[in-house]
């Protein structure tokens, strides 16, 4: 499966009316509980802040929608 986004990139969870703008920070693996196999190139890392405090939790790349604005958490 190719990658749809890359590191950077601002997305939020498809079909949620309320949802974090989040960072795309890395692609990773993840491991199926039940096969136990590896899934590669599928699953990314998001990070968000909620009142300054840091939050990251790891998505499929097909439940997520890039938003036009990208450029990182610190862009001025």
């Amino acid at each position: 499966m190719p990658r749809k986004f890359k590191p950077g990139d601002w997305v939020k969870l498809k079909g949620k009316t309320i949802s974090p703008k989040m960072e795309i920070l890395k692609y990773t693996t993840v491991r199926d509980p039940i096969f136990r196999i590896k899934k590669h190139d599928s699953y990314v890392e998001c990070v968000w802040y909620v009142n300054g405090e840091r939050k990251s939790k790891i998505y499929h790349q097909n439940k997520l929608i890039k938003l036009i604005e990208t450029g990182g958490l610190y862009r001025v």
